[in-house]
């Protein structure tokens, strides 16, 4: 069982990098959250279901699992 952990968790590792590395860089960063530039547009409105919005919740779900995992294993290394 451990070990079938252990290489679903490597596959999780390897999954959040290459998903974060398919992912856009921001760009803009914090300067236009704060004046408000770029936020109006068609293409942010509807983010969620774009490629970038689903990269997005792939990222979230895949680093959900991966806190899972890490505790899941921490926790039989302890016994």
């Amino acid at each position: 069982m451990k070990t079938a952990l252990t290489i679903l968790y490597l596959i999780i590792c390897i999954a959040i990098v290459v998903i974060v590395m398919l992912q856009d860089s921001k760009g803009q960063g914090l300067a236009a959250a704060l004046s408000g530039n770029g936020g109006g547009t068609y293409w942010s409105k509807n983010k969620g279901r774009s490629k970038e919005g689903m990269l997005n919740k792939l990222t979230i779900v895949l680093a959900a699992l991966f806190i899972i995992l890490s505790v899941v294993l921490s926790l039989d290394a302890l016994q």
